[in-house]
């Protein structure tokens, strides 16, 4: 029996919404060191790509349809102190359901190697 995906363990795309509407109406948009950044963002398109991303950077369907990482981060100049919050309330948001430590930190890891695409656009 091969392992499930991280995807399938947090119940799929439904579930996933649910991760990425409380992170960021609770968390990244109360949050004033970055929620500058989406000061002019239509937050429903935002939260309809950043499901479909993130359920494919977790091994679901790639669905996600939106520009390249680097691309859509160009002339944000986010910085290190930036993507660490944006991961460190990814990581709280998936904790709030009850994701276990491991599979937060196996997330958190495909985020990370994003990092070079998003730094400093």
């Amino acid at each position: 029996m091969s392992e499930q995906t991280l995807y399938e363990k947090l119940g799929g795309e439904e579930a996933i919404a649910k991760v990425v509407d409380y992170f960021y109406s609770e968390l990244v948009l109360k949050d004033p060191t970055v929620q500058h950044f989406f000061e002019n963002t239509d937050m429903e398109k935002q939260r309809q790509h950043q499901t479909k991303f993130i359920s494919f950077a977790l091994g679901g369907p790639n669905q996600y349809s939106g520009t390249s990482m680097a691309k859509a981060h160009e002339g944000m100049n986010i910085q290190p102190e930036h993507f660490n919050a944006i991961a460190k309330h990814l990581g709280n948001a998936l904790a709030h359901f009850g994701v276990q430590e491991r599979d937060i930190e196996q997330a958190l890891a495909k985020v990370a190697s994003l990092k070079d695409d998003i730094l400093y656009k």
